[in-house]
């Protein structure tokens, strides 16, 4: 091991951090300059598929068959003056008749299937030749029609206004206009045709169910009458005879009933006055009779005459004895007079309590009528409620028919055709612009979607910032491909070699690179002596970076061994060309000198310690301390030693070497190398025990770099001038 020789850096800082990243943009930020890069990037995969889908939709749109389009536009008139008087519902649906809903429905009714029939009838669609096949009855026939028919007519609104349009499509635009004006004048007339049919058939149905309601509200009459006479409740009133006869007696009692209690107290109070010792003066009839009054004024008469008398002569004269008896007889008088008037009092009483007695058994009779009456009312009332609900029926029945009779063959069309269909010169389908710009908008969509994906699925490495965002390693800077920084005349060639170029063309940036990339070594690891240069994976392009690298150094003063310890592949040796009898195996068994294997590269000076022609591979030999002895003493002899190892995933022997380096550079290539085998290559290093400088970048092609991610080469175009 060279573990004497300082030229690591120091423990803990073997795998140089990764320098600190840019503050990243906020979430919410688009980058612009992101999405130019993505399109510049996937613009030969957008446009491809762009152009597929046009190709595919001019393809389509010329194995179309061209269609016509004809198109009738039908008004609905917003009044339609009525000829018949209108019912409360005609005029109630009148109002709202041309509402949006109304108009919307009225679209939907212009492409019935009622309506599609009337026209397939209309038009004798049925017997055509291209429905009318073979094994097809007449049913078939008029189904296949109507489904053809259905399937090319359409009915939209126009704007805002009244008008429908009806639109037909046929290959034939003859045909196209005739159903397009079919459908207008089936549905402005057939729908005529068809209210007046209905009111026929309603006018019919009314008059049988009109007639039925007659009969039914006689019979119902006729039995509410023969109810009435039946129970005796025959009444033009809300209330029967024996409610009335009733009503009568109460009244009649109650006065009787007065009456008699008014005669009684007065008998009462007259024979009271008598037994009292009353002459019967005082009694109340008595003071009202006229002939009691009379007879008064001659008891006052002969009393006056008395009185006269007796104050001429003695009790014993005739005058006096004839005036006192005529005195006695017209008393008597008054007596008999007052009897007769007590006996009428008794005779009225009596006659006022037989009245009332009268009066009372005949309304007793009278509400025994009645509660037998109120039994049979309850049936009356239903009766009389069928009744008049047959009668209200049957009136509501004639109204409407008179209403119906009168509407029938006056109905006025409530549409009109306000533009009938013209067969159309140029056809409908297929419209070639408008396919074009849908394919066109589908074929743009599809490339996107596919350039994303295609970016999604992408794992190569393509900038610095993704070496050190995504692996976390040291980006040491990218070397160019040669034709996108060299003319073809300045390589001189179709392709040109990199390794030549290095030395051709040492003011080009293909040179520049690897001075930049000695640079970059030595701020990564100080003072690097031994350098070993690998890869993940072959054909990365870590040999011509070696011998670039290599020859770069070694075209100053420098003194430089470049190694080929790639005993598979040997690309640095097959590079000198030629055969070698030693080399560093021969070296490493002690069969050779150093100084006999070395072969020096006659432009720049280079040593180069390549491995012989010999197809014998001793992988320990790399590994062991022969090997540790060797790049002692080269560290000594040159002024730095660069290996170019085998890939790392496939040889494990590349491993163990990179530990006997300085500093340890992977190569990637641009674009192509997978992320995940660097992630392998990184897990599989012995953490620790080597010098890790960085990763570079090869075959850069610096002319698409700006597509791909803003690093050195981004700006090329800004400084290539700086280059010869």
């Amino acid at each position: 091991m060279n573990k004497s020789v300082v030229l690591a850096p120091q423990p803990g800082s073997l795998v140089p951090a990764t320098r600190p990243a840019a503050a990243p943009a906020p979430a919410d930020r688009i980058d612009p300059g992101l999405l130019l890069a993505f399109l510049r990037r996937r613009w030969p995969l957008i446009l491809g598929v762009l152009l597929l889908c046009l190709a595919a939709g001019l393809v389509i749109t010329a194995r179309q068959t061209p269609t016509y389009l004809s198109t009738a536009e039908v008004t609905l008139d917003a009044k339609v003056e009525p000829i018949a008087p209108l019912s409360e519902d005609d005029r109630l649906a009148a109002q709202g008749s041309l509402g949006e809903t109304y108009i919307d429905t009225q679209v939907e009714v212009m492409t019935s299937s009622h309506n599609v029939a009337g026209v397939v009838d209309r038009l004798g669609l049925a017997r055509d030749r291209r429905f009318m096949q073979e094994g097809v009855n007449a049913a078939g026939a008029r189904d296949a029609a109507i489904a053809y028919v259905e399937d090319g007519v359409t009915a939209f609104r126009s704007g805002a206004t009244y008008t429908i349009s009806v639109a037909f499509e046929s290959e034939d635009p003859a045909e196209a206009a005739r159903i397009a004006n079919a459908f207008a004048e089936q549905y402005t007339l057939g729908t005529l045709a068809d209210k007046e049919t209905g009111d026929g058939k309603a006018l019919k149905e009314v008059g049988a169910r009109m007639e039925a309601a007659r009969i039914q509200a006689s019979t119902d009459a006729a039995t509410l009458s023969r109810y009435r006479l039946a129970h005796n409740l025959p009444t033009t009133t809300d209330r029967s005879l024996t409610e009335q006869e009733i009503s009568a007696y109460n009244q009649q009692v109650t006065e009787a009933r007065a009456q008699a209690a008014e005669d009684t107290a007065r008998l009462a109070t007259a024979r009271q006055q008598l037994g009292m010792g009353s002459a019967g003066d005082d009694v109340g009839e008595a003071l009202g009779s006229g002939v009691v009054a009379s007879l008064r004024q001659q008891q006052a008469g002969y009393a006056a005459e008395i009185a006269s008398l007796s104050s001429k002569y003695g009790p014993r004269h005739p005058d006096l004895l004839r005036a006192r008896s005529q005195l006695d007889a017209v008393t008597g008088q008054i007596r008999e007079e007052i009897g007769r008037v007590i006996s009428n009092l008794s005779a009225k009483a009596a006659v006022s309590q037989k009245r009332l007695d009268s009066l009372s058994g005949s309304l007793n009779t009278s509400q025994g009528a009645l509660r037998r009456d109120n039994v049979a009312m309850v049936d009356l009332q239903d009766i009389d409620q069928r009744a008049q609900a047959s009668k209200s029926l049957y009136e509501n029945y004639l109204s409407r028919y008179k209403e119906l009779a009168a509407r029938i063959g006056i109905r006025q069309p409530e549409a009109r055709v306000l533009h009938p269909a013209l067969p159309s010169e140029t056809p409908a389908r297929p419209n070639f612009l408008l396919n074009m710009v849908l394919s066109g908008a589908l074929g743009l969509a599809l490339g996107i979607i596919c350039a994303i994906t295609a970016e999604m699925m992408f794992s190569g490495l393509t900038s610095g910032e993704d070496v050190e965002r995504r692996l976390g390693v040291h980006y040491l800077c990218s070397v160019p491909e040669l034709t996108s920084v060299l003319s073809r005349k300045e390589r001189g060639g179709v392709a040109g070699d990199p390794v030549e170029a290095v030395v051709d063309h040492p003011r080009s940036a293909f040179a520049e690179a690897f001075r930049n990339l000695r640079a970059s070594i030595a701020f990564a690891v100080e003072n690097p002596r031994i350098i070993a240069i690998t890869s993940a994976l072959p054909s990365e392009g870590k040999t011509t970076v070696a011998l670039c690298l290599a020859r770069s150094m070694a075209s100053g003063s420098d003194r430089i061994l470049l190694i080929d310890c790639d005993v598979r592949r040997r690309g640095v040796s097959r590079w000198l060309a030629g055969t070698r009898e030693v080399g560093l195996l021969e070296v490493l068994r002690g069969d050779a000198k150093l100084e006999d294997a070395i072969v020096t590269d006659p432009r720049t000076g280079l040593s180069i310690l390549p491995l012989s022609s010999s197809a014998q591979e001793d992988h320990a030999l790399l590994t062991g301390t022969g090997m540790d002895t060797l790049l002692a003493l080269a560290a000594q002899s040159f002024d730095a030693v660069i290996m170019d190892t085998a890939p790392v995933l496939p040889m494990a022997d590349a491993r163990l070497l990179l530990c006997k380096a300085d500093a340890s550079i992977i190569a990637a290539r641009w674009r192509r190398t997978p992320e995940a085998a660097v992630r392998s290559l990184l897990r599989m290093l012995p953490a620790g025990y080597f010098g890790m400088a960085g990763m570079i970048l090869t075959r850069v092609d610096v002319r698409k770099q700006a597509a791909f991610g803003v690093d050195e080469n981004a700006f090329y175009k800004a400084y290539k001038d700086y280059y010869a």
